[in-house]
């Protein structure tokens, strides 16, 4: 468990609410840093497939309040595209996602807010398997008129941090769980099962989010 900020407290006998708990304010406390393990999935085509063009349609995320302890929770929501509402058949053959799950779903602007939500106050550190996820966080934040968090500028590269800890070229990560000996669980190129696997390297390597 990792202890993000140790007050020092005050002579002041006052109390304070912290997260819904009466705190005395002489007393020291800790908060958790929590590490949000971020996976996404975003429309695709075959042939045409650029940053710019492409819209986030699942948000997968297993929180950790220790990096070698499994998920305390998890964040899953579809979300509906709306400039290119149609799922090309080659982003559903790789995703699993379907036309009806984001025909269903709500779109960006109304899904990223309820994420945040879920987030909370807390401080949190949040990581994903390269930089994509970040640049496309802020290619939908760009699209909805949503200002980018601060917080989200505080990233961590889990696949570059990856190489540099196993001395090997940056790769997939699939390779990274061959490589642990720990086979992939649920549905490559889903979000959410994505991102309880990213977790489950990270659990292995603690040290990658040190």
């Amino acid at each position: 468990m990792d202890i993000a900020k140790v007050s020092n407290g005050t002579h002041d006998a006052k109390t304070r609410t912290d997260n819904g708990c009466q705190v005395s304010a002489s007393t020291p406390y800790t908060v958790i840093m929590r590490y949000l393990i971020i996976d996404l999935e975003a429309t695709c085509w075959e042939k045409g497939t650029r940053p710019g063009r492409q819209e986030i349609i699942e948000i997968g995320v297993a929180m950790l309040v220790s990096p070698a302890d499994p998920p305390e929770d998890e964040f899953s929501a579809f979300v509906r595209p709306i400039d290119r509402p149609g799922l090309s058949d080659f982003c559903t053959q790789l995703t699993s996602i379907t036309q009806a799950d984001v025909d269903r779903a709500e779109p960006f602007d109304k899904v990223f807010p309820r994420f945040i939500g879920w987030i909370g106050p807390q401080p949190f550190q949040w990581c994903s398997w390269g930089a994509y996820d970040l640049k496309q966080f802020r290619t939908d934040c760009r699209r909805h008129n949503i200002a980018f968090p601060e917080s989200f500028e505080n990233h961590i590269n889990l696949k570059k941090r990856f190489a540099e800890h196993m001395g090997l070229r940056p790769g997939g990560m699939r390779e990274a769980l061959r490589r642990l000996e720990l086979t992939l669980v649920g549905t490559h190129h889903r979000g959410i099962d994505d991102a309880r696997n990213i977790a489950r390297i990270v659990q292995a390597k603690p040290e990658l989010v040190a």
